[in-house]
């Protein structure tokens, strides 16, 4: 078996609207359609049917700060330059959105912040492909601040 790429990820949110806000209404995901009587949302960035599932749960416990075992972030990608990362980060902070960090990977630069629900998620930009097709140790070069 060989994997093709990740399908989608699913969340537990508090609240649906709140959640489509965010990833609908600010990162530009579009919305498909709802399950659950309404309480979940299938969203996509129209690569395929759906990328995101967002299941209304109310007020069960987020995710635990801090490190632990399971999901840490999810990303996402948003553009393929640097002006459209910034571009990004206007939008956020217009939005009120805090960026907790920002970091050159080498083969991909990022912004982190949090759902509303606390999930950590990761805006990012790929850097020229030659530069991992060349040397796939690039993928796991030393993470670099990124200042936009």
């Amino acid at each position: 078996m060989k994997a093709h790429y990740l399908g989608h990820v699913v969340f537990y949110v508090k609240e649906l609207q709140r959640s489509l806000a965010f990833y609908r209404d600010l990162l530009g995901f579009r919305e498909v359609g709802r399950i659950f009587n309404g309480a979940a949302a299938a969203l996509t960035s129209g690569r395929t049917h759906h990328e995101l599932l967002l299941i209304q749960v109310g007020d069960a416990p987020g995710p635990p700060p801090g490190r632990r075992r399971g999901l840490y972030h999810i990303g996402v990608k948003v553009g393929d330059s640097l002006d459209e990362l910034r571009t990004a980060k206007q939008e956020l902070e217009q939005a009120g959105i805090a960026i907790e960090g920002m970091s050159d990977h080498t083969v991909s630069q990022s912004l982190y912040l949090r759902d509303p629900d606390g999930n950590e998620v990761e805006l990012y930009v790929d850097a020229d492909e030659a530069i991992w097709k060349t040397n796939p140790d690039a993928v796991v070069s030393p993470i670099k601040p990124l200042r936009l």
